[in-house]
């Protein structure tokens, strides 16, 4: 650590004017009918939700933001979970790094001081239009694993760069867009979308997570596809101040009907 390159935006002395804190919810892996490990979600002090902290984030503030959203996230992971083998899924702003292998030092320090080993870890970031920079995010994805890191593209499907990504880099995971699963079982489109991504994923040596599942119908058509790790409100909402329970009633034997 004391070799890395210092982090010019995460020293530059700004204060955030606004507290937030983090909301925890589950990503569960139906093959294993347990659960895999649980997103960081940013919210207010007050219960609101990410877009409310948000707003208030700008390019004079987004660097320690970041770097204190990452922070705030172990910590709570490491309170609420500590001794288990369950990962924490943390976002990242890329327009929010500098320097990767100097960025990633207080995230280090996080791990070290609360006792949560960082190959937990799962860094996530969203394709969207503001990846202007694929080299830069190359690098940063690149580093990250180079660290020890899991790394993962969010909302994969509903950006601008699409598959052209994966041409540039290969995360270790990718997050299917909740606009993809929605109503899957009756949307064919969707389906053949959905199967040519896993198929993909599989080539590339990529896991695939389904987010934003709302129905056991929806589980089940995603789990015929081959996809094990899923996320969204049919298992649980995030809660914060502790661990969410899971809310799909009977979830194993549901489980077992998916895997029917």
């Amino acid at each position: 650590m004391k070799n890395a390159k210092r982090c010019e935006g995460c020293g530059d002395g700004v204060v955030l004017d606004f507290e937030f804190l983090m909301a925890l919810q589950p990503i569960v892996d139906l093959r294993t009918q347990a659960i895999w490990g649980y997103e960081a979600l940013v919210r207010g002090t007050g219960g609101e939700g990410a877009a409310a902290v948000l707003a208030r984030v700008n390019d004079q503030n987004k660097y320690r933001f970041d770097q204190m959203c990452r922070v705030k996230a172990i910590e709570t992971a490491a309170r609420l979970y500590p001794d288990q083998n369950l990962r924490l899924s943390i976002n990242f702003m890329p327009n929010a790094v500098y320097e990767p292998a100097a960025c990633i030092q207080a995230s280090l320090r996080a791990a070290a001081k609360f006792g949560f080993s960082h190959d937990r870890i799962m860094f996530e970031f969203t394709e969207d239009e503001r990846m202007v920079d694929v080299a830069k995010v190359t690098h940063i994805v690149n580093e990250y694993k180079r660290f020890g890191f899991i790394t993962a593209l969010d909302d994969f499907g509903n950006g601008f760069a699409g598959l052209g990504l994966l041409a540039s880099f290969q995360p270790n995971l990718i997050k299917i867009d909740m606009n993809l699963i929605r109503d899957i079982q009756v949307d064919r489109p969707r389906q053949a979308i959905v199967a040519g991504i896993v198929q993909i994923a599989r080539d590339l040596d990529i896991t695939v997570l389904a987010e934003g599942i709302e129905t056991i119908e929806e589980a089940n058509v995603l789990h015929q596809a081959g996809i094990s790790l899923m996320q969204g409100y049919y298992f649980a909402k995030p809660d914060l101040g502790h661990l969410p329970a899971l809310t799909c009633p009977g979830f194993t034997v549901q489980v077992e009907n998916v895997a029917a």
